[in-house]
């Protein structure tokens, strides 16, 4: 049993700092201030060919795990990017595991490629207003008339949807009342973001601005049969080829962010002095801290397992959910500690922690809730009754 990195797994995290260092604190400032997608940090990671890490090389990626890109992730939003930088890039690493494991050899080509080497970017189309977290109910339709199917309906919460070339759109091609199973009739396509047929409006949101997030309205719009993946009405189980490295990544952003808050908290109690000594000096300010670090190495050791055991090709729905949960809530308890930290200066946004605090937020909400996390592992893990 081995806990250290591999020296590449260390050569790939001081690669992926060294990159972010040339964004500060100061540009992330500027970029929460006036929001506009970061296109500049994006192609910094892209020219050194890190947007396809976990893709095959045989698509132009690097071909290794789904444990580099955590600690890619992690180191990115660790920076002082947090969920900005990360959700900006977030999407290639994951996104189209199903285009890569379900895909014909053309689709690969055509589909992969591309995203791995940053010259275009998607979206990812799943959620919808009235399904939440109940995808088996989705209602966007998909009806197929000769070799192209009609779509129409609405999606929420798709990021990148402002500056998207194309989209990973899960739609019901058979009606709901007509299937045995609620899982069936769903069908996954990869497809060009056509904005004439596409209307998106932006949702103004509490962090995180400069990576958007829409409401997508879809008026007749059309797939080439071409962009189905795989089998119509099995998009349902495709799907869950990227749920599980999703969640994994976005604990290692959660893990990331809530060190970063850890480090400004600790710089600063260091360096505040009340009553002739540091505010550090005092156990109220040590003990939360400390708990904090306990809490975020602890959730880095289970995205680690999880990420392991993904890259193994062995079960990991529990570890993967257990991360994302641990992870979030240890990020959220250090972006929190941080601001009660700096006193009222956390929430002046010059010291950079009153971003963290509202950027947390996604990780412990998407793309799962805790409470759901927690049901799943009652049900899958303990054995309990199904609860939802």
């Amino acid at each position: 049993m081995d806990f250290a990195l591999t020296p590449d797994q260390e050569a790939i995290r001081d690669a992926i700092a060294r990159i972010c260092e040339k964004f500060d604190d100061a540009y992330w400032l500027k970029r929460d201030r006036e929001g506009g997608f970061p296109q500049d940090f994006y192609d910094a990671l892209s020219r050194e060919g890190w947007l396809g890490i976990c893709t095959a090389e045989a698509q132009g990626g690097a071909g290794l795990g789904v444990t580099e890109a955590a600690i890619m992730m992690r180191t990115i939003a660790e920076s002082g990017a947090g969920l900005s930088g990360a959700s900006a890039v977030h999407i290639n690493i994951f996104g189209l595991k199903p285009v890569d494991v379900f895909g014909t050899q053309d689709q690969k080509d055509r589909m992969i490629r591309p995203m791995a080497e940053g010259r275009e970017k998607a979206c990812f189309g799943v959620t919808e207003p009235n399904t939440g977290l109940n995808t088996t109910q989705l209602k966007l339709r998909a009806v197929r008339r000769g070799d192209t199917y009609h779509v129409t309906g609405q999606k929420v919460w798709i990021s990148t949807a402002q500056v998207a070339d194309n989209i990973l759109l899960l739609a019901r091609t058979t009606p709901l009342e007509e299937v045995t199973k609620p899982t069936h009739g769903l069908s996954l396509f990869y497809t060009k973001f056509d904005r004439e047929r596409i209307k998106v409006r932006e949702i103004e949101k509490m962090g995180r601005k400069c990576v958007d997030s829409n409401e997508l309205f879809f008026e007749d719009f059309q797939i080439p049969a071409s962009d189905l993946i795989g089998e119509e009405g099995r998009g349902f189980e495709y799907i869950l080829q990227g749920m599980n490295p999703e969640r994994i990544l976005i604990a290692a952003e959660a893990v990331g962010l809530g060190m970063a808050a850890l480090r400004k908290a600790t710089q600063y109690a260091k360096e505040r002095v009340v009553f002739n000594r540091p505010i550090g000096q005092n156990q109220a300010i040590q003990h939360p801290l400390a708990k904090n670090w306990c809490e975020l190495e602890a959730a880095w050791m289970m995205v680690l397992k999880a990420a392991w055991l993904y890259d193994a090709g062995k079960p990991c729905g529990a570890e993967a959910n257990a991360a994302k949960y641990l992870a979030g809530e240890a990020g959220f308890n250090a972006c929190q500690q941080a601001v009660m930290t700096h006193g009222g200066f956390g929430y002046a946004k010059e010291y950079h922690v009153e971003r963290y605090m509202r950027e947390v937020m996604i990780p412990r909400i998407a793309p799962i809730s805790p409470q759901l996390v927690l049901s799943y592992i009652a049900e899958r893990v303990l054995g309990l009754p199904k609860s939802y």
